[in-house]
């Protein structure tokens, strides 16, 4: 697609600053500078101020709410030249009484508020904001999130399980048992607009709000094609055929770290069995009824999410505008 990264969390460009991140001097000397930032995260949320559009909030990398971080902070990449960090701020506990239960959850509405910030700021659920960014705070919380969570879950060797060593500003952890090396993971995944003539195959997972239905998707699986991958799931889904299949676009997704191959498939067959234990419903929907769920005025279907790569690839499904 000729506009494949204006899709959300892809299109920024961000300098990743790559060839410091191994030099601890040079780390040290960007957390040095007066313009060095610090974009914040607790328990997967991110930092933001909802009354800018621009909401992704920068603080300074000697304010004090900085102390509360439980971990050395990542370098995300130079912005203006500047550089950017992670920081995870996970260990503090809002006095507000929160239920636990609802973090990272599909419809967690909930925000917290850090005692040392203006009141107007707030840990927040991406879902819930990603289309307020602009394409670099998107990329900057993206990336962010995404490798935190690496972090949470890669504390311990995966070949001897031992205690591993953060390295490389952020971006690497080392064994010092078997000396093994690791380092932050993207888990593919194929989201399918698959087609049959005038109408697009949707269906829905368990869980879902009522109503929501979206593109099939699921993991590539290791030995496997991107395009071997979409007839696979469709299949085992959907119990649909598919025939020929084209690359489209590709979104960065950290939920907690996926990166999304988006693509589209010719149906060959139209005869819907799905299997329960993948998805809950699945059904074929026009151009015509789609364009009536994006318009709000479908009587039982919803739209998929705003930000997500299924509603960027219908949006342009549906506008002829998929080259």
């Amino acid at each position: 697609m000729k506009h494949a990264e204006t899709v959300t969390f892809g299109g920024s460009a961000l300098d990743r600053a790559g060839e410091v991140r191994a030099d601890k001097d040079a780390v040290a000397a960007l957390r040095a500078d007066d313009a060095a930032r610090a974009i914040l995260f607790w328990r997967g949320k991110v930092l933001v101020d909802p009354a800018r559009p621009a909401s992704l909030v920068r603080l300074p990398l000697d304010h004090p709410a900085l102390a509360d971080a439980g971990s050395a902070p990542i370098l995300l990449g130079r912005e203006d030249g500047a550089a950017r960090f992670a920081y995870d701020l996970s260990p503090w506990m809002p006095d507000e009484i929160f239920d636990p239960r609802q973090l990272g959850s599909f419809v967690d509405q909930s925000e917290q508020r850090h005692p040392m910030l203006p009141p107007d700021f707030v840990f927040v659920e991406m879902r819930q904001v990603m289309t307020w960014f602009t394409p670099r705070d998107a990329e900057l919380a993206a990336t962010g999130k995404a490798i935190l969570a690496w972090h949470d879950s890669h504390g311990y060797c995966a070949r001897c399980g031992f205690e591993t060593v953060v390295n490389d500003a952020g971006w690497q952890r080392n064994c010092p048992a078997c000396r093994a090396s690791h380092f932050p993971r993207t888990d593919p995944v194929v989201i399918m607009l698959i087609t049959h003539g005038n109408s697009v195959l949707m269906g829905r997972s368990p869980g879902w709000p009522e109503g929501m239905f979206s593109l099939l998707a699921g993991f590539v699986e290791p030995g496997e094609t991107l395009e071997a991958a979409v007839r696979r799931e469709v299949f085992e889904e959907a119990g649909v055929q598919v025939g020929t299949v084209s690359y489209l676009a590709s979104q960065p997704w950290p939920f907690p770290a996926s990166l999304m191959f988006g693509c589209a498939g010719e149906a060959t067959s139209s005869e819907i069995t799905i299997d329960p234990k993948e998805i809950e419903a699945a059904m074929w929907v026009t151009k015509e009824e789609m364009m009536d769920v994006f318009a709000g005025q479908h009587p039982t279907i919803k739209p998929a999410r705003k930000g997500a790569i299924a509603h960027f690839l219908l949006q342009n499904w549906l506008a002829d505008t998929l080259d």
